[in-house]
């Protein structure tokens, strides 16, 4: 509860710093105080509690991904001074938007109402909305702003009223209660019926097929670094929720709704793949990769009561090699009109160590050892396989194949193919997120405990 506290005020206080004219100093503020809230979180992680009547409940799942998040959005509010340094007006804007973003992500995993959980929602869609129509002199971002509105409200209703039907079937919207009443026999038929559509909503938030339709537009037009939040820090937070909130409702997943786990699962993976490997530019490729990391990380409500753990790993893993990959992205594409493949040949002698960090970052999604991505496939593979759904680790093993042949085609540019530039200087917070983030993943790809059993 004091995380939330803490970061609403540090929202406030960068709008504070703009009035005072202290910009420059909004960057590092933030960087402090938010590692400042990660102490505060991480120090939360034995005592749980409940606060404001059950709203928000502080839990161990709760605190570690609120810590993840905290990380993440560290890395991002580095990367904004460089992105926004042609708008130094409005750069306390677009850190307090990702920090209120933040709060109604941390919102999302520890809620204990379900008001609070689409409160947690809606603060971080409408900040997602801004966020990604904010180049206003862009065509694209406008359009993929609209897109991601248009889409993102449907999601909302279908939640809403998914909401509303597990509410007429329980009489209260506080998780404990409805946890205790959903293992009675005699549940009204609209209570499985609003589960259903609260998933539904969750998907289209995941982007996962076939709800998956928005992603690659939304990504390819927003500004980059929006695009960044988004595969890393949106993602991880709607697998993440909807996880507790199949958990918290007690869902008994029947063998229908484990049949299309297991479909919407390997369409994610195959779909994402196979279309990412006819992909031109970084972004959209990025999209469907994206699409097919859902798929994976759906997986793990196969085996929902003990795979907490396995989620967090691979999570974990999948966002910090998202932010690096995203760093090196950021530079090279700066100034540039697109984000096409093009941009990158070359780079391995031009700059081989952002080149080497872009190259760390697509082997671990790809899934390749020493880095996280490798043993977090490994160990959600494990578990699949032990719950008895081998058909789906086949599909995935496949999958990784195929998404080889699209990460290397972003390798094969960078070491294979001359560059048409001279070599730019890079600012150093370029350098200094791609590096500590792909560090963190070897870190946590040699050493799985770190996390497995945080958990545990």
């Amino acid at each position: 509860m004091n995380t939330l506290i803490a970061i609403t005020g540090l929202g406030v206080l960068c709008l504070l710093f703009e009035i005072l004219n202290f910009r420059k100093a909004i960057v590092p503020v933030t960087i402090i105080g938010l590692l400042a809230v990660l102490g505060l979180t991480v120090s939360e992680f034995n005592s749980p509690g409940s606060y404001y009547n059950n709203m928000i409940v502080v839990s161990k799942f709760s605190s570690t991904f609120s810590a993840l998040f905290i990380i993440l959005t560290i890395f991002l509010v580095a990367l904004s001074h460089d992105f926004y340094e042609d708008h130094q007006t409005k750069i306390s804007d677009f850190i307090a938007i990702k920090i209120f973003m933040l709060a109604g992500a941390i919102s999302m995993v520890s809620f204990g109402n379900l008001a609070m959980f689409f409160l947690g929602i809606e603060i971080l869609s409408i900040s997602l909305y801004i966020l990604a129509a904010s180049n206003r002199l862009s065509i694209k971002s406008n359009e993929a702003g609209m897109k991601y509105f248009l889409m993102g409200s449907f999601a909302s209703g279908i939640i809403l009223f998914g909401i509303c039907l597990i509410y007429g079937a329980m009489g209260t919207f506080d998780i404990a209660d409805i946890t205790e009443w959903s293992r009675s026999a005699e549940l009204p038929s609209w209570f499985p019926i609003g589960i259903t559509l609260v998933t539904i909503g969750m998907l289209f938030k995941i982007a996962a097929v076939p709800f998956h339709f928005w992603a690659p537009d939304v990504y390819e037009g927003s500004p980059a670094l929006t695009t960044a939040t988004m595969s890393t820090l949106v993602k991880v937070v709607a697998v993440a929720t909807l996880y507790k909130l199949l958990t918290a409702m007690n869902a008994d997943l029947s063998d229908a709704f484990i049949t299309i786990i297991i479909v919407i699962s390997i369409a994610s993976m195959t779909v994402g793949n196979i279309m990412a490997l006819k992909q031109t530019n970084v972004k959209r490729m990025l999209a469907f990769s994206g699409i097919s990391h859902a798929g994976f990380m759906l997986m793990t409500l196969l085996t929902i009561t003990t795979s907490a753990s396995s989620l967090l790993y691979y999570a974990s893993a999948y966002s910090l090699a998202g932010i690096a990959a995203f760093a090196v992205i950021l530079f090279v594409c700066k100034n540039k009109d697109n984000e096409d493949i093009v941009n990158f040949n070359g780079l391995g002698k031009s700059n081989p160590l952002m080149a080497a960090v872009l190259t760390a970052a697509l082997l671990s999604m790809a899934g390749i050892p020493i880095f996280a991505g490798f043993f977090a496939k490994l160990v959600l593979f494990n578990q699949t396989i032990h719950a008895g759904y081998l058909i789906i680790v086949i599909a995935a093993v496949i999958n990784s194949i195929i998404s080889v042949g699209y990460y290397f085609k972003l390798i094969l540019a960078m070491y294979g193919k001359e560059s048409n530039e001279e070599a730019q200087k890079v600012p150093f917070v370029f350098y200094a997120v791609g590096v500590i983030s792909i560090l963190l993943n070897i870190v946590l790809g040699l050493f799985p405990s770190l996390v497995m059993d945080v958990l545990g």
